[in-house]
């Protein structure tokens, strides 16, 4: 890989999150529309305070809930690495000992001939 592909691809990666970012945002902001929209008694400005609100928490929610993802996918590929190590050297050592095989036959074809 070269090193503009790399770093296209990392812009690529951080514009995609800022906008799934901004989609999350109106999303969090259109549930506290309408939480707060069934809560008719209260004021405009305690109306605007409970939206705030709500939308703040809901993005504190979205984060965390990233957070967790984001570290259970880390450990995950570190899992899958260990694994995936021991069976490259599994199948080394299978294939070592498969030509060791092989020269063991041939050398004793040749000292039978």
């Amino acid at each position: 890989m070269s090193v503009s592909w790399r770093a296209e691809r990392a812009g690529i990666n951080r514009l995609e999150g800022y906008l799934l970012l901004q989609a999350e945002r109106d999303r969090a902001t259109d549930r506290a529309r309408r939480f707060a929209g069934r809560l008719d008694w209260l004021t405009v400005a305690q109306r605007e305070e409970v939206e705030r609100l709500y939308a703040q928490d809901q993005m504190a929610f979205t984060e965390q809930t990233l957070r967790t993802v984001a570290r259970r996918c880390e450990e995950l590929r570190a899992e899958y690495r260990q694994v995936y190590r021991r069976l490259r050297w599994r199948l080394l050592v299978a294939a070592l000992l498969g030509a060791v095989a092989v020269a063991v036959m041939a050398a004793t074809a040749l000292a039978a001939g």
